[in-house]
């Protein structure tokens, strides 16, 4: 049943069941259309990553005030002694290197083979002013 007469049923009865199929039916239409949307995009443009948006204003984190010595670091030079005195306390301590010798090796991967015409015709599409991704060359 097509949207437009799920409406026009809720508006003749009123009733809870009726407004329930009306909204399922929105819903599955917008879904289908969104649907559509992006695989047109997947098919017309690179890949499924031209759906993110790359170049927007980052919001920075949210995190909590830097405490030294119980006070906040909430002004550029109390957070700059703070830094440079936690790193001097530091600077003289031993460091124990043998952990390292307990991490397992880990095997190296194999490459698959390309050509190097191969690799040039793909990033050939690519601009240079942007920062390189992984994702893109996949």
């Amino acid at each position: 049943m097509s949207c437009s007469k799920n409406l026009e049923k809720y508006r003749s009865f009123r009733s809870l069941a009726n407004w329930k199929q009306f909204k399922k039916t929105v819903k599955n239409i917008k879904c289908s259309f969104f649907n559509q949307k992006i695989q047109e995009i997947v098919n017309k443009a690179r890949g499924l990553w031209e759906l993110i948006k790359r170049v927007r204003k980052r919001n920075l984190p949210v995190v909590e005030a830097i405490k030294y010595n119980d006070h906040l670091c909430l002004e550029i030079n109390n957070l700059w002694h703070a830094l440079h005195s936690m790193f001097n306390m530091t600077q003289d301590q031993h460091i124990n290197i043998e952990i390292l010798e307990k991490i397992p090796d880990k095997a190296p991967e194999e490459w698959l083979s390309f050509l190097r015409e191969e690799f040039i015709k793909a990033i050939a599409k690519y601009n240079n002013s942007s920062a390189p991704e992984p994702d893109k060359l996949l």
